[in-house]
């Protein structure tokens, strides 16, 4: 029977989890913001771990900033992932600025806007042969 999570996936689980606590708790430069992270995607061969993060206060430019200091960090982090995690050889660790949640934020705007916009017109009177007798 075959398995319903790959290897990767299960590692890339635990990893999310293990990331999240470590740069909650371990990293204490205060160029990261409040980050959160979305996804983490390992490669078949567990070469490479690319961690998708956000910013949860602040701009994207913030956010970009705070990547680097993460991705200048990667290596303090795949050295204390190796301490956690059961692992021959931990990923190398990539962090990607993650902007779904804001596109989704400016999706919304546009179709709350455009809705509001539709509710504001008054309806067309109808010609003469359509208008219901009263």
């Amino acid at each position: 029977m075959p398995r319903e999570f790959t290897r990767s996936d299960r590692i890339a689980a635990q990893m999310h989890r293990e990331l999240a606590d470590l740069v909650r708790t371990e990293l204490k430069d205060p160029r990261i913001g409040m980050v959160g992270i979305h996804e983490v995607q390992v490669t078949r061969d567990l070469s490479l771990a690319k961690v998708y993060v956000g910013l949860l206060v602040g701009g994207a430019e913030e956010a970009r900033a705070s990547v680097a200091v993460l991705n200048q960090s990667a290596a303090f982090l795949r050295k204390a992932l190796g301490r956690r995690m059961l692992l021959r050889s931990v990923p190398e660790i990539r962090f990607i600025y993650d902007d779904s949640v804001e596109r989704g934020v400016h999706m919304s705007q546009l179709l709350s806007g455009l809705v509001a916009r539709q509710e504001s017109h008054e309806p067309a009177e109808l010609p003469p042969a359509i208008q219901t007798k009263e």
